[in-house]
């Protein structure tokens, strides 16, 4: 497997640990990450200017195309923003004239094929279960994870087209692979607060406090994300909070990559394990 490595914006510099996990954990499953030149996936000025928006992700669809490439990102945001750029090219034609246009100035044609996969894709249709189960080498045995799905991946599913919007199973797919319990928690599937961080952080801290409670009531002892934004808001903004806060006490945030590496028996370190703001002290960890 080979695809056009979609880091984002943010992971560089502001969760490198993420992007460092990733990599660990692609090379380790065969998966070939290629770096291109990309640019911002447009999802911060969607709101401000359409056009531009649609154009800087559909660049990145153009610079794929040319390295004959899929486009594969970790960050739900960034995967969002790039299957609705899609969506919108395909239900607008004077939209996609404007950005024909613009890619044309550019040097670039308007390419034929939109093509972006999160990297959960990924790992549940083409790396699969089975494979994931026979390159294990820790079993995640008795560890109960609470999946945190990420909103921007799920909604809208007709645009997306990620999983059942409403009662998605690919996340617990991939971690009960590893050996892992994954739990019922009810709100596996709303935001987790941190869109509006300097907006209204009052709102987005009860909404993270909401949710790492409920995990922690549902039995998990971590929660698992695959969305920059929403380990951010799980493991930086909380550290934040006093250690004696019942939010700070509550199962901490682990990113998906590195429960994978290490079940892969990659080193704790190579996954950025110590970089987590809130440690999990587990044993298999």
């Amino acid at each position: 497997m080979r695809f056009a490595y979609f880091p984002g914006c943010k992971i560089q510099h502001h969760l490198p640990e993420y992007g460092s996990s990733v990599e660990a954990v692609c090379n380790a499953l065969d998966i070939e990450l290629v770096k291109l030149e990309f640019n911002c996936c447009g999802w911060p000025v969607r709101h401000e200017n359409e056009l531009a928006s649609i154009y800087s992700a559909v660049r990145n669809f153009a610079q794929a195309e040319a390295a004959g490439l899929s486009i594969m990102t970790p960050c739900k945001c960034c995967f969002g923003n790039l299957k609705y750029a899609s969506h919108r090219l395909a239900e607008d034609p004077k939209l996609s004239e404007s950005v024909a246009y613009l890619l044309a100035q550019d040097g670039l044609s308007m390419p034929k094929s939109m093509d972006a996969f999160h990297l959960l894709t990924i790992l549940d249709e083409q790396v699969g279960a089975e494979f994931l189960r026979r390159r294990t080498a820790i079993p995640l045995s008795g560890v109960k994870v609470a999946c945190h799905y990420g909103c921007h991946a799920l909604r809208p599913g007709n645009v997306t087209g990620f999983d059942d919007p409403l009662a998605p199973t690919l996340f617990e797919r991939i971690i009960q692979a590893l050996g892992a319990e994954t739990v019922d928690w009810d709100l596996r599937l709303e935001c987790c607060g941190h869109p509006l961080r300097g907006r209204d952080d009052i709102i987005s801290q009860a909404l993270m406090r909401k949710k790492v409670e409920g995990a922690k009531e549902a039995g998990a002892d971590i929660i698992v994300t695959a969305c920059t934004y929403c380990q951010l808001q799980f493991d930086r903004e909380r550290a934040k909070l006093p250690r004696t806060d019942l939010a700070y006490q509550a199962p901490p945030a682990v990113l998906v990559t590195q429960l994978i590496g290490k079940a892969l028996g990659l080193d704790a370190y190579e996954v950025g394990l110590n970089k987590n703001h809130i440690p999990w002290h587990a044993p298999v960890l």
